[in-house]
């Protein structure tokens, strides 16, 4: 049985004990978002990964990703990435290679953490077609769902599959007025594919195979939004609309089989119309948990894209988004190195935390509380204790400083001070 079939029986597994301990909250309210699917947890039956929990009442998660290119693959510098996506607070990591050594390179990084694993299958369908055939769009639907039984096989904890694009979206994506039109490279594969074929979307005429093949290994389902906007000006049109109505059924088919799902969503969207976005997807979607990219808030920061998509992340979060995949400062330019994945991974984390604060989730406000209170006893070990980055802090702690119970900033006329040495 899957983990939601199980959690409809009212059986408290260890995953669920886990995910529990973790929240800091009852494991009979895992079991029941478990079941309605408000909650997942994404584990292969076959994964070592350790229990994770996201959804509706938990902690906002945060996903890094990483993964070769065909024009740089380096098997072990990824996994450096993903070691230190981890340790600086990625809870989940994506590999999203494309380079020839791609399964070498997840395998590498399932070895070598233990946070859930995630993957795009469809990528390994256009690369096999590629070396095979002679290009992507020459993959067919063997190819497809071949690729995603493997990677389950494998043991991969969720799959981003892109089965809410359809041949009749398609063809409203080329007649709108769209300015990047379809920025997802799983997207395209699929976009590319049925234009050659001229033929319906397989994951999405052949869903129910697919929910076959991911029940069977009890692999979360991550519905990619393959037409999620690529710049503001493309962000919540119809285009975009209508893929997530699609989501919306699709959500409703894996929740009878009793397939975990989660849903994708945008991209680049201003701050104006962002929590209207993750309402949408709450209400289309029936509250499955929401895994967004940013979102970005503005296209004029390259090389300080982390900050513009923890703006949106936090505006996100706060709304009822689950689930953050940073952005790396690299983003739109190359492939991130190791320090712009720590910059990604704080950077979210912040949003993250800033969100569940104002959600009022456990555990969030007493950390600021802890702060506040080290800071007005100058207990500086315990800040850096508390930080999401505790090496920069020190580094600028270690500047010239003239005593413990001041920073050079406000020196002799520290307001702290001042106060508890006169009141």
């Amino acid at each position: 049985m899957t983990q939601m079939q199980e959690a409809r029986k009212g059986i408290i597994t260890d995953e669920i004990k886990s995910v529990a301990e973790m929240e800091c909250i009852d494991a009979h309210r895992i079991v029941k978002g478990l079941a309605n699917g408000r909650i997942v947890i994404p584990k292969n039956i076959g994964s070592k990964s350790r229990p994770l929990g996201i959804g509706k009442g938990l902690k906002t998660k945060i996903n890094a990703n990483v993964g070769s290119s065909s024009e740089l693959e380096k098997v072990e510098w990824e996994v450096k990435k993903a070691k230190a996506a981890v340790k600086y607070g990625a809870d989940t990591i994506m590999d999203l290679s494309t380079g020839p050594e791609y399964e070498k390179v997840m395998k590498s990084i399932m070895k070598s953490v233990e946070v859930p694993i995630g993957t795009v299958p469809i990528y390994e369908a256009g690369i096999t077609a590629s070396k095979i055939k002679g290009a992507v769009i020459d993959m067919d639907e063997d190819d497809m769902f071949g690729a995603i039984e493997n990677q389950a096989k494998a043991g991969v904890d969720f799959v981003t599959v892109h089965c809410g694009i359809t041949k009749d979206l398609i063809s409203k994506v080329k007649d709108s007025n769209r300015i990047m039109g379809i920025v997802s490279r799983g997207g395209s594969f699929l976009a590319a594919w049925i234009l050659k074929n001229q033929e319906e979307n397989p994951l999405y005429k052949n869903y129910d195979y697919l929910l076959e093949i991911v029940e069977e290994y009890d692999v979360t389902l991550s519905l990619g939004d393959g037409l999620r906007p690529g710049c503001l000006h493309d962000a919540s049109d119809l285009s975009q609309i209508q893929e997530l109505v699609n989501l919306g059924e699709l959500v409703g088919r894996a929740r009878e089989k009793g397939v975990q799902v989660m849903v994708e969503g945008p991209g680049h969207v201003p701050i104006n119309q962002i929590t209207a976005n993750v309402e949408i997807q709450k209400t289309v979607c029936k509250e499955a948990p929401f895994y967004v990219l940013g979102p970005l808030v503005t296209d004029l920061a390259p090389g300080y894209d982390h900050i513009t998509s923890a703006i949106g992340g936090a505006i996100a979060a706060s709304a009822g988004a689950d689930f953050l995949c940073y952005v790396t400062p690299a983003e739109h330019l190359a492939i991130p190195n190791i320090e712009d994945v720590k910059d990604g991974v704080i950077a979210s984390k912040i949003a993250a935390e800033a969100a569940d604060v104002a959600k009022g989730i456990n555990g969030a406000w007493e950390k600021e509380v802890e702060m506040a209170t080290a800071r007005k006893n100058f207990d500086w070990q315990k800040q850096f204790e508390l930080a999401f980055d505790n090496e920069k802090p020190k580094k600028c702690r270690a500047r010239k400083q003239t005593s413990e119970d001041m920073c050079t900033m406000c020196g002799e006329f520290c307001a702290l001070r001042l106060v508890r040495d006169n009141i």
